[in-house]
């Protein structure tokens, strides 16, 4: 049996708990791999969730905060034909399909419109109660963050 590999959000939204995320390298190993680098070396560490949209989606990794920042090296695109369903974890990205770096959203709700145009790379396998708990607004007034990334082989 292959092993999981899985990345653990220890998040901070009022309460506090890990969001479980099955990685999927299958579907995105290049985003994958630049993921779990980026949470192995800290850097998702105390970033916040600047945009959460209740019904739509919740989106973090901007170091920054504004939604304007990113990692330094850019992915190119691995659309995929994973639906992006309520617990799905895709790449942010600009109007341009290679931008994605490390800016990432998880649906709160069916968005399938977005199939195709977005890098599906994870699922929420445990903890999407945390993830609904997190404050809403663009950016949210206390907006709720990653306290820590951690990634786990299983």
């Amino acid at each position: 049996m292959a092993e999981k590999l899985i990345l653990s959000l220890d998040t901070q939204t009022g309460e506090t708990g890990d969001v479980t995320i099955l990685l999927r390298p299958d579907l995105a190993p290049k985003h994958v791999a630049q993921i779990t680098q980026l949470a192995k070396d800290g850097f998702y560490d105390d970033l916040t969730f600047h945009r959460v949209i209740d019904g739509f989606m919740a989106q973090g990794g901007c170091p920054d905060g504004t939604g304007m920042g990113g990692y330094s090296k850019n992915i190119p695109a691995e659309f995929n034909k994973h639906p992006h369903l309520r617990g799905v974890c895709s790449m942010a990205r600009s109007s341009q399909p290679n931008s994605a770096s490390s800016q990432f959203f998880i649906c709160l709700d069916d968005s399938q419109f977005l199939d195709g145009q977005y890098t599906v790379w994870g699922e929420v396998e445990d903890g999407m109660d945390l993830v609904d708990a997190l404050p809403k607004g663009e950016p949210p007034r206390y907006p709720g963050k990653i306290v820590k990334a951690t990634v786990v082989e299983d």
